[in-house]
């Protein structure tokens, strides 16, 4: 499995990026692929473990370890090693419908998780991911799915994110008429909307959405189930129904001063930046061009904020991060925290373009927003904050640290309590704490036609857990359309 002692002759390499001062000046994606040769010498630090963690994929609180859809990465990584990309592509989409998604936006619980990062730097599974896909891509091995034989049952999918299509891919592969219903103007849900361009390049998800369609899915966009088209209409043309809505209803922050003009949702600002990049809008009504912007929240959508917003030339950027400052580093002996990632100092792409154009970091750590300021008119003009601080007893806020930020336009990035109520209503379905009340084996709904999958029922999460709920819905369906048609 790959070369012996790989590992011990060479280094982990990170895939190259564009400048951090050029790249801000566009939306295109500024992280490349590795080379072949690069990607096989990556390859060749698989050190062929006893018990390869990185395919765990188990929940551990918070965090995942492993991959949670079971990519037979060591496997892979050999064929790259030994140069073989075609069964290296065979091998990783037996297991990962969408490579070319995790590839780019994955935070790689596989690499945190990996054997070597007990006391080195793992394998660097994600770049040798996308080298895969991208190999796969230019090679035109990646081809429609087209079933031999199509069943008489049809399915349809409500929204089209990560767990959708991922389920449209499989019940598609199994022969059923599969219908993706989505109430933005392009598929791809999130992949479209909430992740910014430089991170994922929309084409590519066109280029996923075009194959899927060749295959024989069909997507039916601009409609809202529930808005633009009734539950019965739908109920008359599937013999089942997936719900894959996502997770969109954002967590707010309700203190003195919220009505203010200038304060909005994150994945607002981020989702009108997507569309008047696709041409979907000509002028968007939240901008941070010229102007001073407050995020607050310290998770990827917050950072996307900073990237997005930098491109927008904005005047300033501030991130509120409400816990203290990680240490820089820990020394690989006290890696006491494997298979989970350590908890130190890092720096997002988002970050390194800011320091780049300004010479600081835009986060501020240890900050507790208390107020918004906002004018006789009704005007944002900034933020008041105090200092919190880590003691026994939890974070407790430090008196006499009252602060005021000054900011045009405040963006709320601090999470989201679970999926949107119209299509739970529409088809009467259980919901509890926000999420929809489904099994996790056979995934129905108090409906027992009707299915979910994904963040709309286990709150927000990864990509490629998205991915691992849609393929198990496509099985729990498959086996409840064979139960309801018994074969004569």
């Amino acid at each position: 499995m790959g070369e012996f002692k790989g590992f011990m002759n060479y280094e982990k390499q990170q895939l190259d990026e564009l400048s951090l001062v050029d790249r801000i000046a566009n939306h295109e994606p500024f992280q490349q692929r590795f080379t072949k040769e690069d990607a096989a010498q990556q390859g060749a630090r698989c050190m062929d473990c006893g018990t390869p963690f990185c395919q765990t994929g188990q929940p551990a609180g918070k965090e995942t370890i492993g991959c949670p859809i079971g990519n037979y990465i060591p496997e892979w990584n050999d064929l790259v090693y030994r140069h073989d990309f075609k069964n290296a592509y065979e091998r990783l989409s037996e297991t990962n419908n969408f490579p070319e998604f995790t590839g780019r936006v994955c935070p790689a619980p596989c690499e945190q998780s990996c054997v070597m990062k007990i006391n080195r730097e793992s394998v660097a599974i994600k770049g040798i991911e996308r080298t895969i896909i991208d190999e796969a891509y230019d090679n035109d091995w990646v081809q429609p799915t087209i079933p031999d034989k199509r069943k008489n049952e049809s399915v349809a999918i409500v929204g089209s994110g990560p767990a959708g299509l991922t389920a449209a891919d499989e019940l598609n592969k199994l022969g059923y008429h599969v219908t993706v219903y989505e109430r933005a103007h392009e598929a791809g849900g999130l992949l479209m909307y909430g992740i910014p361009n430089m991170k994922l390049d929309k084409d590519v998800v066109r280029r996923r959405i075009n194959i899927m369609e060749q295959s024989g899915i069909d997507f039916i966009t601009d409609t809202e189930i529930g808005v633009d088209m009734s539950r019965e209409e739908l109920e008359q043309r599937h013999d089942a129904i997936i719900l894959c809505t996502g997770s969109q209803n954002a967590r707010d922050l309700p203190l003195e001063g919220r009505m203010g003009f200038g304060i909005h949702f994150a994945m607002n600002y981020l989702t009108e930046q997507t569309q008047l990049l696709n041409g979907e809008i000509s002028e968007a009504e939240i901008t941070a061009k010229d102007k001073n912007v407050i995020v607050i929240g310290a998770g990827d959508t917050g950072a996307d904020c900073v990237a997005t917003a930098l491109r927008e030339n904005c005047k300033s950027i501030v991130q509120f991060n409400k816990y203290t400052k990680q240490p820089e580093a820990i020394e690989f002996e006290e890696n006491t925290y494997w298979p989970l990632s350590m908890p130190v100092f890092k720096m997002d792409y988002a970050h390194k373009e800011y320091e780049a154009r300004f010479g600081f970091e835009p986060r501020a750590y240890g900050v507790q927003t208390m107020r918004y300021d906002v004018d006789e008119i009704g005007r944002v003009k900034g933020v008041y904050t105090q200092i919190l601080e880590e003691t026994e007893d939890g974070m407790v806020v430090v008196d006499g640290t009252e602060r005021h930020w000054p900011a045009d336009l405040v963006l709320l990035s601090i999470g989201f309590v679970g999926t949107e109520t119209t299509v739970p209503h529409a088809f009467d379905i259980q919901t509890e704490r926000n999420k929809i009340v489904a099994d996790n084996k056979d995934f129905r709904t108090n409906q027992p036609h009707v299915f979910a999958a994904g963040d709309a029922r286990r709150g927000q999460s990864l990509v490629v857990w998205a991915i691992q709920e849609g393929r198990a819905v496509a099985d729990a369906v498959n086996t409840y359309l064979q139960e309801k048609t018994p074969v004569s």
